[in-house]
Formats: structure tokens, C-alpha cells, sequence
């Protein structure tokens, strides 16, 4: 599978781009609109649970909803507005409208000292408080008196929402697809990977499927924990799963492992970005970060990772006014979009292959499939690919154990096995078993 990098990623900045003016939160009309955008492209379905419903340790909040916030000066202008942006409003905050002074005005603001010109991502969402954002300069040049605070918000019983796309195949057995798409404005965390979720369910809705296909399109940590929740039963089915997240800053790619460490998704995570030229990081897991540490608590233990670029908290835009449009890239996009693709193959295409000529080696040469030169020191990659694959075609190793022990990225090894089929040196064993 090969995709259109250029096009795929300006695709990927244009939905980032209309995403990004709406306020998000755990709940509310915000998540509704922004999923509401995403249903133009995809058959997605909007779930609503309760206010109220409890969830495992937790219960869904109630829903919070704003029009509009801003502090006010003793002129009667603006100093705050959130109409002007709305990380200028911790999230959740509660409704009020009150003349303060500075001092008590201060206690409620909130900065970002080293980075004096952005303003910072705060919420609130389970104690109920209110305030507000700005940058730090601005903070020093508050003068003193009595400012009117306003927030025009509602919190009361609702819904939280959430959106599911699920993509039928052969197999019942599912791969899940999970991103937060709570915040606000903020384009690498998360609409760079909402963005990459709605690209690849629409590339594999248009792709032959081994296996079904689950997108969770979900609020942080609360939206985890509800799915689960509501879902229990549908969980044996996952076989493999992926959390996507901050997919389109400069930084090189991320892979945060599983909570098992070694899952099938570990290890095509780990050999598509071992061979993607360029450099790459592999975490540990950690039960911190997004939603990983829900669906690999040790009640579920789901074999699932995290595919980022830098994850969350390492690079300084993060959380800030600062991860804006001009932060994501095109390019980056598409780059993160191709690796989870060549991810998605492994899984597809691995399996286990039977040498239908196991006694030495067939003679590749007379088939128009090997070229190699007497006394030639290194085979050309594709030939050596091919000698790993027939030597250890046995039934007992599928194609990525041959991938890994060769050294050799997966797509070479598979397109070995391809060659080797077709030229009837080579079955699936399942092939072999079955007729």
C-alpha cells in the first residue's frame, strides 16, 4: 500500500484548519460540532451517555457548555476576551458575573512565565471553579482597581459524546483506533491525530480487510474509561490497538509500548520505524500520558500502544496558545499517516508461510527471480529476503519473526513471500492446512 504524501497531507491541514476555532471540551456542543465536521467524511455515530452514569470509579460529569467570557477593565474594555481565543477560559469553568478587585482577580489567572506571549491550556473539569488565561506580559501590566469578570457558561445535567466508526472484515477480531478529541484550540494535541484517524478510516474503508476496524473519536481519560465501560463485551475482539496523538510537529516519530511490552503492535511499531531511514524513539510504558493508561489497566490489558511524534509535555508549544496552525506541518502529517499505514500492513499481511520446497534450495535463477554473482561478498536485499523467507517458512515463523530476525524491514520480507507465491515455492500455512 502506497499513498499520495503531498495531497494526503494537505488533506490532513485543511480538516486541522476547520477543527481548530471551536472550543472543545470533555462534553458539550463543541465535541458535538467538531464531530458533527467529521461526519461529512466518515459514517461515524455520535454516542450519548447520561450525566450521572457511573463508569467503573467514575461518573460521567455533567455537561459544560459556554458563549461567552471576559474580564473587563475600569474603562469598559476587553482586557480578556474569549471571543479572541478560547484558551482564554479555564475549561469547565463555572458561571459567573462579578466587579473584583485585582488582588482577588489575580487568584484566578493563570500563566506561563518562561513563554511570556502565550497563553496557557487549563481546566477545570471536576471542581467546580472558574478562570481565566493570558499571557504573562499582559499579566504584568495589569494596572490595580476593579475589573468585571464574566463567564457566560452553563454546567448542568447532559450528555458526554462520543464518536465510533467501526469497518467490518473477514475477521471478527478488531484493531482499535483511538484519539482524545477534547481540546480546544490546539492542532498538534489533538487534531493532528484526529485528523490522521479520519485519513486512514477512510483509506482502509476503501482496502481488502483481514481484520475489523474500530475508531474511537473520544474525550480524554473520561471518554476511555465510559467506553470501556459500556463496551465490555466487545473487548475480547481487540486483537491489536493504536492511540494516536501530537502527529504533526517537526520532531521525529514516537512509540510508546504497550503495557506487555512485546504485543504484535510493539513489534510492527518498532520494525517500520527501525527501517523508516530516520530517527525514531521507543518508550517504555508508563501508566501516564493519554488514554494507554486505560486500555492497558490490568483489568483489560489490551495490546495497544501510543504512535506520536514528540509525545505530550516534551516539546514547548505544548498545552499553549503556541500549537497553533503554524506548528503542524503538511509534511509531518503525511509522514505519521504513511507510518501508521506500513503499521496497519504488518498486521494485515504477517502470517505464517510453508516452503512447498524444503529440501535445499529451489533454484531461484531458472525462474527469472535471482541474480546473484559468483563470488559476490553482499546479495542485493531483495535476494537475501528471499533465501530468509524459504529458509524459515516452516509453519513455526510468520513473516515479521523473519523480518526481525533478518534485520530487514517488513514490506521487503512480505514482498519476498509475494514473489515466492507466485511462483509456487511458497503457501500461507492456513493454505496448506485447509487445501
Amino acid at each position: 500500500m502506497t499513498t499520495n504524501g503531498e495531497a494526503t497531507g494537505q488533506r490532513m491541514y485543511r480538516l486541522i484548519r476547520k477543527l481548530y476555532p471551536i472550543c472543545r471540551s470533555i462534553t458539550g456542543n463543541g465535541f458535538r460540532k467538531s464531530l458533527r465536521i467529521l461526519q461529512d467524511r466518515l459514517e461515524l455515530t455520535m454516542q450519548e451517555v447520561p450525566s450521572g452514569t457511573k463508569v467503573f470509579d467514575w461518573t460521567v460529569p455533567k455537561e459544560w457548555n459556554i458563549r461567552d467570557a471576559y474580564v473587563q477593565n475600569a474603562r469598559g474594555e476587553r482586557i480578556i476576551d474569549f471571543q479572541r481565543s478560547n484558551l482564554h477560559v479555564v475549561s469547565y469553568s463555572i458561571p459567573i458575573k462579578r466587579k473584583i478587585p485585582l488582588r482577588e482577580l489575580k487568584e484566578h489567572l493563570h500563566t506561563l512565565p518562561e513563554h511570556p506571549d502565550w497563553i496557557p491550556y487549563r481546566t477545570s473539569y471536576y471542581t467546580e471553579d472558574w478562570g481565566f488565561c493570558l499571557p504573562h506580559r499582559q499579566f504584568l501590566d495589569l494596572d490595580e482597581g476593579e475589573y468585571e469578570v464574566s463567564i457566560d457558561a452553563s454546567l448542568e445535567d447532559g450528555h458526554l459524546t462520543y464518536g465510533e466508526y467501526y469497518l467490518p472484515g473477514e475477521s471478527p477480531h478488531e484493531v482499535l483506533i483511538s484519539c482524545h478529541s477534547c481540546h480546544p484550540s490546539l492542532c498538534n494535541d489533538n487534531l493532528s491525530a484526529m485528523s490522521a484517524a479520519v485519513e486512514l478510516a477512510e483509506y482502509l474503508s476503501q482496502s481488502p480487510r483481514r481484520f475489523s476496524y474500530r475508531f474511537l473519536f473520544i474525550p480524554g481519560t473520561i471518554g476511555s474509561i465510559t467506553w470501556l465501560a459500556l463496551n465490555e463485551a466487545t473487548v475480547p475482539n481487540i486483537k491489536h490497538g493504536l492511540l494516536l496523538s501530537c502527529l504533526g510537529d517537526a520532531g521525529s516519530s514516537t512509540y510508546k509500548l504497550s503495557r506487555r511490552g512485546d504485543a504484535l503492535i510493539d513489534r510492527a511499531a518498532k520494525n517500520v520505524l527501525e527501517h523508516a531511514g530516520e530517527s525514531f524513539t521507543i518508550l517504555e510504558f508508563v501508566p501516564y500520558g493519554y488514554d494507554e493508561r486505560q486500555f492497558c489497566s490490568p483489568g483489560f490489558d489490551l495490546p495497544l500502544g501510543c504512535l506520536m511524534r514528540t509525545p505530550n509535555g516534551k516539546y514547548p508549544e505544548y498545552h499553549s496558545s503556541a500549537d497553533d496552525l503554524d506548528l503542524v506541518q503538511p509534511d509531518a502529517l503525511a509522514d505519521s499517516f504513511e507510518k501508521c499505514v506500513r503499521i496497519i500492513n504488518v498486521l494485515e499481511q504477517d502470517g505464517y508461510f510453508i516452503n512447498l520446497n524444503p529440501k535445499c534450495e529451489p533454484q531461484l535463477g531458472k525462474r527469472g527471480i535471482y541474480r546473484g554473482l559468483r563470488g559476490q561478498g553482499d546479495l542485493p536485499n531483495r535476494e537475501l529476503a528471499l533465501l530468509w523467507v524459504l529458509n524459515l517458512s516452516d509453519g513455526k515463523h510468520t513473516l515479521l519473526d523473519i523480518a526481525e530476525r533478518a534485520h530487514m524491514a517488513f514490506d521487503t520480507i512480505h514482498d519476498a513471500a509475494q514473489t515466492l507465491t507466485k511462483h509456487d515455492l511458497l503457501r500461507r500455512a492456513d493454505q496448506v492446512e485447509h487445501g
